[in-house]
Formats: C-alpha cells, structure tokens, sequence
C-alpha cells in the first residue's frame, strides 16, 4: 500500500482537491477510470499547495503548442526508463487515444531497435533518454535534429514536460504510489537447503599449485 497516509473524501476541504476528487475518483474516493488505484490524487491531497502546483503544471498540455504525439512519446519514454509502471501504463493509453497504432505504442520500450518511428520522434526519445537516463547529458546531434524540426519554444516544451514526468515517475516509485505499488524486485534468492556459510569465493577461484 502507499507509504503516506491517503485522505478520505470527507477530509477533504480544498476546492481545488475536492474538484479534482469529484472529476476523476470514484464516489468512495478510490479508483479511476483508467483503472488506476487513484491514490496519487489522495496522498497529494495531504498538501494542497503541493497539490495545486501540480495541476497547474499539468495545465500546460491546455497551452502547449508541441504536436500532443512527440509530448506523449517523451512521457511514455520517461515512464519507461524511470521504471515507473504507473507512468508508462498511463501515457501508453494516451498514445492509443491520440491514434497511435498498438505496434507503435510498443516499440516504445525498444525504439533504438525499431523503424515505427520518423527522424523527429526518434530525436524526441533519444532526447527523453538524455535527460532521464544520463541527467541531462545529450548529444549535439540529438539536439540539431530537434532544432530542425522545432522551434525554440516548444524544445522547452518538451524538456520541462519530460522532467516533470519523470519527478511524477520518481515519486510514485518512492512512495509506492498507484501501479508502482509493488514490492522491490530486487530481493537476495535464498541458497538450497544445506549450502550452509560456504565462500562462494571458494567455488569461483582456480587454485594454482
């Protein structure tokens, strides 16, 4: 479950939430349309300045000029390589509803290896790699590409929509939030019965006489 407490529906005395809430949660606070637990609506809600922030940096999809497919591709991609289940799984589903083929939506784990995508899409999530991936070191060339397909306003766009996915990726993963409520896969595999304290050294070493 989430590691901070979730605020029920008759705590919530914020506007702002409560408008949210009613939008996007189902009557007894839990679950969303998209099938989502919706508990990063109520764990937010512990803070509503948090909160409000956050859905005035979500406003900018209402405002953006940047082709609505390149912002998705960006997020999806960020979801992807923060490892968050929540943010991929959510903006895959906004790619199919922006008409995106299935088989295109897919290939965004591994679009190094695919041909779905054009020059600019390619660049976009070279791009999202370069500032998820290796904290904002990219290539000259990733960006000339880029440069050649966008203006100057919508590069900003498009780095402040990736960031800001992969703060909520980051987020979500921490505090066991939504889809990334799971438990660490990273667990040591128990040794068979009887192997005892061994040094597994021992077993890897080739001895010389």
């Amino acid at each position: 479950m989430p590691r901070l407490r979730r605020v029920p529906p008759e705590e919530v005395t914020d506007p702002v939430v409560r408008f949210f809430h009613d939008r996007l949660l189902s009557p007894d606070g839990t679950g969303t349309a998209t099938g989502s637990p919706g508990d990063w609506w109520t764990v937010f809600a512990l803070d509503p300045k948090i909160f409000r922030h956050c859905v005035k940096g979500f406003q900018i999809y209402r405002e953006s000029r940047l082709d609505p497919v390149l912002r998705e591709l960006g997020q999806t991609r960020a979801g992807w390589a923060r490892q968050s289940q929540f943010v991929y799984s959510q903006h895959c589903k906004q790619l199919r509803a922006l008409g995106v083929p299935e088989d295109k939506v897919r290939a965004v784990a591994s679009w190094q290896v695919s041909d779905r995508f054009g020059e600019l899409e390619r660049a976009v999530l070279a791009y999202t790699d370069g500032l998820v991936l290796d904290g904002g070191r990219v290539h000259d060339e990733v960006f000339a590409v880029l440069c050649a397909h966008l203006p100057d306003e919508q590069i900003l766009e498009l780095t402040y929509i990736v960031c800001l996915y992969e703060m909520h990726a980051t987020m979500a993963r921490a505090l066991r939030l939504e889809f990334d409520d799971r438990p660490d896969p990273i667990t040591e595999v128990p040794a068979p019965e009887g192997y005892g304290t061994r040094d597994i050294a021992d077993d890897v070493t080739v001895r010389r006489e």
